[in-house]
Protein backbone atom coordinates (compact mmCIF):
# COMPACT_ATOMS: atom_id res chain seq x y z
CA UNK A 1 0.00 0.00 0.00
CA UNK A 2 1.06 3.28 -0.72
CA UNK A 3 0.40 6.02 1.53
CA UNK A 4 -0.24 9.90 0.75
CA UNK A 5 -0.41 12.70 3.09
CA UNK A 6 -2.87 14.96 2.85
CA UNK A 7 -3.34 18.82 3.80
CA UNK A 8 0.13 20.11 3.27
CA UNK A 9 -1.68 23.32 2.47
CA UNK A 10 -3.77 23.85 4.94
CA UNK A 11 -3.97 24.68 8.96
CA UNK A 12 -0.46 25.11 10.16
CA UNK A 13 1.37 24.27 6.48
CA UNK A 14 -0.63 27.13 4.85
CA UNK A 15 0.35 29.99 7.71
CA UNK A 16 3.87 28.60 8.41
CA UNK A 17 5.54 27.77 5.25
CA UNK A 18 8.50 26.60 6.95
CA UNK A 19 6.14 23.98 8.89
CA UNK A 20 5.02 22.84 5.60
CA UNK A 21 8.61 22.14 3.98
CA UNK A 22 9.92 20.55 7.53
CA UNK A 23 6.57 18.27 6.88
CA UNK A 24 7.09 17.08 3.19
CA UNK A 25 11.01 16.27 4.03
CA UNK A 26 9.74 13.94 7.03
CA UNK A 27 7.51 12.06 4.73
CA UNK A 28 10.09 11.65 2.10
CA UNK A 29 12.18 10.90 4.91
CA UNK A 30 9.86 8.50 6.47
CA UNK A 31 8.02 6.11 3.28
CA UNK A 32 5.18 8.72 2.50
CA UNK A 33 4.58 8.12 -1.45
CA UNK A 34 2.93 11.35 -1.75
CA UNK A 35 1.59 14.85 -0.45
CA UNK A 36 -1.70 16.29 -1.47
CA UNK A 37 -3.17 19.60 -1.08
CA UNK A 38 -6.95 20.25 -0.88
CA UNK A 39 -8.63 23.14 -2.43
CA UNK A 40 -11.24 25.94 -1.82
CA UNK A 41 -10.63 29.22 -1.95
CA UNK A 42 -13.45 30.47 0.27
CA UNK A 43 -15.90 28.84 2.82
CA UNK A 44 -18.95 29.58 3.55
CA UNK A 45 -19.57 31.61 6.46
CA UNK A 46 -21.58 30.45 8.35
CA UNK A 47 -21.57 27.35 7.48
CA UNK A 48 -23.75 24.92 5.36
CA UNK A 49 -24.64 21.63 5.17
CA UNK A 50 -22.33 20.48 3.24
CA UNK A 51 -19.32 22.77 4.23
CA UNK A 52 -15.84 20.80 4.35
CA UNK A 53 -14.10 22.64 7.09
CA UNK A 54 -14.67 25.71 9.33
CA UNK A 55 -14.91 28.80 7.74
CA UNK A 56 -11.67 30.19 8.92
CA UNK A 57 -9.62 27.53 7.81
CA UNK A 58 -7.11 28.36 6.46
CA UNK A 59 -5.78 26.92 2.87
CA UNK A 60 -3.22 27.82 0.44
CA UNK A 61 -3.43 27.92 -3.06
CA UNK A 62 -2.41 24.65 -3.95
CA UNK A 63 -0.04 25.40 -7.01
CA UNK A 64 1.67 27.86 -4.82
CA UNK A 65 2.20 25.68 -1.83
CA UNK A 66 3.53 22.26 -4.43
CA UNK A 67 5.99 24.87 -5.88
CA UNK A 68 7.27 25.84 -3.36
CA UNK A 69 7.31 21.68 -1.63
CA UNK A 70 8.49 20.87 -4.73
CA UNK A 71 11.74 22.85 -3.83
CA UNK A 72 12.48 21.20 -0.99
CA UNK A 73 11.84 17.56 -2.00
CA UNK A 74 13.12 15.30 -4.22
CA UNK A 75 11.30 12.10 -5.05
CA UNK A 76 7.83 12.47 -2.64
CA UNK A 77 5.09 12.76 -5.84
CA UNK A 78 3.40 15.77 -5.14
CA UNK A 79 -0.73 15.86 -5.80
CA UNK A 80 -3.99 18.24 -5.98
CA UNK A 81 -6.56 16.22 -4.07
CA UNK A 82 -8.55 17.60 -5.76
CA UNK A 83 -8.50 20.85 -8.66
CA UNK A 84 -11.88 22.06 -8.68
CA UNK A 85 -11.63 21.98 -12.66
CA UNK A 86 -15.32 24.14 -13.58
CA UNK A 87 -13.69 27.09 -11.62
CA UNK A 88 -10.54 27.77 -13.10
CA UNK A 89 -10.00 29.73 -16.45
CA UNK A 90 -8.71 26.63 -18.48
CA UNK A 91 -5.38 28.56 -20.23
CA UNK A 92 -4.46 29.44 -16.82
CA UNK A 93 -4.89 26.09 -15.28
CA UNK A 94 -2.98 24.61 -18.09
CA UNK A 95 -0.08 26.81 -17.31
CA UNK A 96 -0.31 26.23 -13.29
CA UNK A 97 -0.36 22.64 -13.93
CA UNK A 98 2.24 22.61 -16.32
CA UNK A 99 4.71 24.94 -14.06
CA UNK A 100 4.52 22.35 -11.30
CA UNK A 101 4.57 19.48 -13.31
CA UNK A 102 8.04 21.06 -14.80
CA UNK A 103 9.21 22.40 -11.47
CA UNK A 104 9.15 19.22 -9.41
CA UNK A 105 10.63 17.06 -12.54
CA UNK A 106 7.06 14.93 -13.48
CA UNK A 107 6.36 14.48 -10.11
CA UNK A 108 3.27 16.34 -10.12
CA UNK A 109 -0.10 14.20 -9.66
CA UNK A 110 -3.35 16.11 -11.25
CA UNK A 111 -6.23 15.27 -8.80
CA UNK A 112 -9.40 16.56 -10.20
CA UNK A 113 -13.17 16.89 -9.56
CA UNK A 114 -16.79 19.09 -10.67
CA UNK A 115 -17.14 20.27 -6.82
CA UNK A 116 -20.21 20.56 -5.00
CA UNK A 117 -20.05 23.62 -2.35
CA UNK A 118 -22.52 26.35 -3.99
CA UNK A 119 -21.76 29.28 -1.94
CA UNK A 120 -18.05 28.93 -3.38
CA UNK A 121 -19.23 28.61 -6.83
CA UNK A 122 -21.12 32.17 -6.29
CA UNK A 123 -18.33 33.63 -4.67
CA UNK A 124 -16.22 32.81 -7.87
CA UNK A 125 -18.97 33.98 -10.45
CA UNK A 126 -19.35 30.34 -11.72
CA UNK A 127 -22.53 28.78 -12.30
CA UNK A 128 -22.37 25.46 -10.44
CA UNK A 129 -25.64 23.86 -12.36
CA UNK A 130 -23.11 22.80 -15.75
CA UNK A 131 -20.00 21.96 -13.44
CA UNK A 132 -19.69 18.50 -15.26
CA UNK A 133 -19.99 19.47 -18.41
CA UNK A 134 -17.61 22.31 -17.62
CA UNK A 135 -14.99 20.16 -16.51
CA UNK A 136 -14.97 17.85 -19.57
CA UNK A 137 -14.64 20.77 -22.00
CA UNK A 138 -11.78 22.33 -20.23
CA UNK A 139 -10.37 18.73 -19.90
CA UNK A 140 -9.93 18.95 -23.31
CA UNK A 141 -8.68 22.11 -23.62
CA UNK A 142 -5.95 21.65 -21.57
CA UNK A 143 -5.31 18.76 -23.47
CA UNK A 144 -4.71 20.79 -26.56
CA UNK A 145 -2.38 23.44 -24.73
CA UNK A 146 -0.28 20.79 -23.43
CA UNK A 147 -0.18 18.99 -27.00
CA UNK A 148 -0.54 20.97 -29.85
CA UNK A 149 1.04 24.68 -31.23
CA UNK A 150 -0.86 27.28 -32.83
CA UNK A 151 -3.75 25.63 -30.57
CA UNK A 152 -7.52 26.05 -32.09
CA UNK A 153 -9.93 24.51 -29.97
CA UNK A 154 -13.26 25.58 -29.59
CA UNK A 155 -16.03 24.67 -27.27
CA UNK A 156 -19.69 26.22 -25.73
CA UNK A 157 -17.24 27.69 -22.85
CA UNK A 158 -13.83 28.20 -24.37
CA UNK A 159 -12.35 29.52 -27.65
CA UNK A 160 -8.73 29.25 -27.85
CA UNK A 161 -6.90 30.04 -31.19
CA UNK A 162 -3.91 30.83 -32.44
CA UNK A 163 -1.38 30.56 -29.17
CA UNK A 164 0.91 28.14 -27.97
CA UNK A 165 1.55 27.50 -24.52
CA UNK A 166 5.20 26.51 -22.87
CA UNK A 167 6.81 24.76 -20.95
CA UNK A 168 4.37 21.56 -21.46
CA UNK A 169 4.08 19.02 -18.86
CA UNK A 170 6.60 16.61 -18.36
CA UNK A 171 5.19 13.38 -19.58
CA UNK A 172 3.21 13.97 -22.99
CA UNK A 173 0.06 15.13 -22.97
CA UNK A 174 0.15 15.93 -19.23
CA UNK A 175 0.77 14.79 -15.72
CA UNK A 176 -1.38 11.61 -14.56
CA UNK A 177 -5.04 12.49 -14.06
CA UNK A 178 -7.14 11.11 -10.75
CA UNK A 179 -10.68 12.08 -11.00
CA UNK A 180 -12.35 12.35 -7.63
CA UNK A 181 -15.94 11.39 -6.66
CA UNK A 182 -18.65 8.67 -6.47
CA UNK A 183 -21.22 9.88 -9.09
CA UNK A 184 -21.58 7.86 -12.29
CA UNK A 185 -21.05 10.59 -14.31
CA UNK A 186 -17.35 11.02 -12.50
CA UNK A 187 -16.78 7.19 -12.64
CA UNK A 188 -17.26 7.34 -16.43
CA UNK A 189 -15.13 10.34 -16.50
CA UNK A 190 -12.71 8.22 -14.89
CA UNK A 191 -12.55 5.01 -16.84
CA UNK A 192 -12.50 7.33 -20.05
CA UNK A 193 -9.91 9.76 -19.11
CA UNK A 194 -7.95 9.30 -16.07
CA UNK A 195 -5.20 6.96 -14.90
CA UNK A 196 -6.69 6.79 -11.33
CA UNK A 197 -10.08 7.20 -9.05
CA UNK A 198 -9.72 9.38 -5.66
CA UNK A 199 -12.40 8.76 -3.42
CA UNK A 200 -12.87 10.57 -0.47
CA UNK A 201 -14.40 9.46 3.28
CA UNK A 202 -15.21 5.92 1.78
CA UNK A 203 -14.96 3.17 3.84
CA UNK A 204 -13.52 -0.39 2.96
CA UNK A 205 -16.85 -1.84 1.67
CA UNK A 206 -18.06 1.53 -0.07
CA UNK A 207 -14.77 1.43 -1.62
CA UNK A 208 -15.04 -2.33 -2.82
CA UNK A 209 -18.63 -1.47 -4.40
CA UNK A 210 -17.15 1.85 -6.35
CA UNK A 211 -14.17 -0.44 -7.47
CA UNK A 212 -16.90 -3.33 -9.00
CA UNK A 213 -18.52 -0.32 -10.77
CA UNK A 214 -15.79 0.52 -12.04
CA UNK A 215 -14.55 -2.80 -13.42
CA UNK A 216 -17.82 -3.17 -14.88
CA UNK A 217 -17.80 0.19 -16.69
CA UNK A 218 -14.16 -0.25 -17.99
CA UNK A 219 -15.75 -3.43 -19.63
CA UNK A 220 -18.74 -1.41 -21.40
CA UNK A 221 -16.51 1.46 -22.01
CA UNK A 222 -13.83 2.05 -24.69
CA UNK A 223 -11.01 3.09 -21.79
CA UNK A 224 -7.70 4.35 -24.01
CA UNK A 225 -5.30 1.55 -23.74
CA UNK A 226 -2.61 4.22 -22.75
CA UNK A 227 -3.92 4.80 -19.75
CA UNK A 228 -2.98 1.51 -18.06
CA UNK A 229 -4.67 -0.05 -15.37
CA UNK A 230 -6.93 1.98 -12.99
CA UNK A 231 -5.20 3.10 -9.98
CA UNK A 232 -7.00 3.33 -6.73
CA UNK A 233 -6.57 5.91 -4.09
CA UNK A 234 -8.97 6.36 -1.01
CA UNK A 235 -8.93 8.73 2.15
CA UNK A 236 -10.84 7.07 4.83
CA UNK A 237 -13.73 8.76 7.32
CA UNK A 238 -12.27 11.01 9.51
CA UNK A 239 -13.14 8.87 12.39
CA UNK A 240 -11.97 5.86 11.12
CA UNK A 241 -9.58 3.79 13.45
CA UNK A 242 -5.83 4.15 10.96
CA UNK A 243 -3.84 0.59 11.87
CA UNK A 244 -2.05 -2.26 10.05
CA UNK A 245 -5.72 -3.81 9.82
CA UNK A 246 -7.46 -0.90 7.89
CA UNK A 247 -4.62 -0.97 5.41
CA UNK A 248 -5.29 -4.37 5.10
CA UNK A 249 -8.93 -4.56 4.48
CA UNK A 250 -8.49 -1.74 1.99
CA UNK A 251 -5.99 -3.41 0.16
CA UNK A 252 -8.18 -6.47 -0.17
CA UNK A 253 -11.23 -3.63 -1.45
CA UNK A 254 -8.77 -2.88 -4.26
CA UNK A 255 -7.21 0.05 -3.00
CA UNK A 256 -3.68 1.21 -3.85
CA UNK A 257 -3.00 4.49 -2.07
CA UNK A 258 -4.03 5.46 1.07
CA UNK A 259 -4.46 9.14 1.52
CA UNK A 260 -4.22 9.85 5.13
CA UNK A 261 -5.74 13.12 6.49
CA UNK A 262 -4.00 14.00 9.33
CA UNK A 263 -6.81 14.86 12.46
CA UNK A 264 -7.62 18.58 12.92
CA UNK A 265 -5.74 19.66 16.06
CA UNK A 266 -2.79 17.48 14.92
CA UNK A 267 -2.68 19.93 11.33
CA UNK A 268 -2.61 22.78 14.12
CA UNK A 269 0.33 21.39 15.72
CA UNK A 270 3.74 21.83 14.68
CA UNK A 271 5.82 18.88 17.00
CA UNK A 272 2.06 16.49 16.23
CA UNK A 273 1.70 16.94 13.10
CA UNK A 274 5.98 15.57 12.48
CA UNK A 275 4.90 12.91 15.15
CA UNK A 276 2.48 11.78 13.09
CA UNK A 277 4.39 12.06 9.37
CA UNK A 278 7.21 10.28 10.75
CA UNK A 279 4.99 7.07 12.95
CA UNK A 280 2.23 6.74 10.59
CA UNK A 281 4.41 4.91 7.98
CA UNK A 282 5.51 2.55 10.26
CA UNK A 283 2.27 1.84 12.44
CA UNK A 284 0.70 1.33 9.30
CA UNK A 285 2.57 -1.66 8.31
Amino acid sequence: MRLGLFGVNTDLCALDPRVAAEVVVAAEQSGWESAWTGEHYALPDPPVPASPARPDTPFLDPFVALGHLAGVTTSLLLGTGVTVVPVHQPVILAKQVASVDRISDGRFLFGIGVGYLEPEFRALGVSINDRGARTDEYLDALQALWTTSSVHYVGPRVAISGVTAEPRPVRPGGPPLHVGGAAPAALRRTVLRAHGWYGWGVDPEQTAAIVTQLAELADNLDRPAELGRLEISVTPPARAALDASLVATYAEAGVDRLIVSPPGRVRRDREALLRFVRDTPAALR
